[in-house]
């Protein structure tokens, strides 16, 4: 029996990407739903969508029957020109690119502007660098993350915490079988994934990588202690770290860059994007797994963190606030129209500030200030800081307004 389908908050945003571009690159990890939203979008009856009038075609180019049909690419595509195309792992036939330039601009000279082409890939460089240069100005990029708590666990976002968003773990019919995906998850992007994409990095070196982001999930970067204990050099543990990057699997969190009188630390903060990652990696299957494991802590955090930047506004611009002396702010968010709102995170129930975070917001000077913590009501804190769940604070940052 097929998990249920989760709508995804995304699909607007892509119909409108391909009511405006020619093509569309919607990017992101294997198995977060790139090829279900695609398809769902493909096959809405005509009339429906807003990229074209005819139901779609779907062709995953790992499929040798799929592949065959394409040994005449242009011949081909040009026969179904009334019917919006997806084309599944495009990394496997990077010459792709330059056939769909050649049908664009056919179809752009006769009027046909936009909808013709959604391609899925896994957010390498290649891809990014090869759609770039081939289509320039005739292409619009998206980036789908796993679910989050908007799409999946409005009410309750233990299990999406404990499990992560990747649509089968999070669906998984108990936590072993949820566990048991993930590992084969891991196990895959290393051992065939990553290798296809092109870099030649041992498997094991690179598992043993991200397994040590996992133990300092949140912390900052330093990269001198990763490569003495991987036994490489600093540029090639900073390639491993670019690599995660750009698959989409690591997020660097800048420092804020502010003019105060202070030593402010420059490294990033560096989280696995997917908590359910996280614990894997760490061998954490059950709640009561995580909660008695010292990454708990910056395990939530990099979840709500996560959480929150995917919930903020378009154009908004995340950071954090840390002093040399370790005087710090969790999530500092610059909203569109210049507000800066300040979030602090705790997992617990207990939200009252620590003195640290008060002379953290003297220094920031936030428009807003807020403790996001474990329960679900909402109250006021001393010093203008505001106490809200995780929930509350996704719901305050979708009805933001400049």
């Amino acid at each position: 029996m097929n998990p249920p389908i989760i709508p995804r908050i995304l699909r607007s945003t892509l119909e409108d990407h391909l009511a405006l571009f020619p093509a569309v690159a919607l990017l992101g990890p294997r198995q977060v739903g790139k090829t279900t939203l695609a398809r769902a979008i493909a096959d809405a009856p005509p009339g429906t969508a807003a990229c074209s009038p005819t139901p779609g075609l779907y062709l995953d180019l790992e499929n040798p029957a799929h592949l065959e049909r394409l040994s005449d690419a242009r011949g081909y595509l040009g026969s179904v020109r009334d019917r919006l195309v997806v084309l599944d792992e495009i990394h496997r036939v990077p010459e792709l690119f330059q056939v769909l330039r050649g049908i664009i601009d056919d179809r752009i000279r006769d009027g046909e502007a936009a909808g013709h082409f959604l391609i899925l890939g896994s957010a390498s460089m290649d891809l990014m660098r090869q759609s770039g240069e081939s289509l320039a100005g005739r292409i619009g990029y998206l980036a789908l993350d796993p679910l989050d708590i908007r799409e999946a666990a409005p009410d309750n976002p233990t299990r999406l915490w404990i499990r992560g968003g990747f649509p089968r773990s999070f669906l998984a019919p108990g936590d072993a079988a949820s566990a048991l995906w993930r590992r084969n998850f891991i196990r895959t992007y290393l051992e065939r994934d990553i290798p296809m994409l092109g870099p030649r990095i041992p498997a094991e070196t690179l598992r043993r990588f991200w397994t040590m982001l996992a133990h300092s999930q949140g912390g900052l970067w330093k990269a001198s202690v990763l490569a003495r204990s991987l036994g490489v050099d600093g540029k090639t543990v900073m390639r491993y770290l670019d690599l995660l990057v750009d698959l989409l699997l690591v997020r660097r969190l800048p420092p804020v860059h502010m003019n105060v009188r202070k030593r402010l630390v420059k490294s990033p903060k560096v989280y696995i994007r997917d908590s359910g990652i996280v614990h894997a990696l760490l061998g954490l299957d059950t709640w009561d797994d995580v909660l008695g494991h010292p990454v708990a802590g910056s395990s939530w955090e990099g979840f709500v963190v996560e959480t929150l930047i995917r919930a903020a506004p378009d154009r908004t611009r995340a950071s954090f606030y840390r002093t040399a002396t370790g005087v710090e702010i969790d999530l500092v968010l610059e909203l569109p129209g210049g507000a800066v709102w300040a979030i602090e995170i705790k997992r617990g129930i207990a939200t009252a500030p620590a003195r640290s975070l008060r002379v953290a917001l003297d220094d920031v000077g936030p428009d807003r200030a807020f403790v996001v913590y474990g329960g679900d009501e909402r109250y006021p804190l001393p010093g203008g800081v505001e106490a809200v769940g995780l929930g509350g604070m996704v719901e305050e940052l979708a009805h933001f307004s400049i």
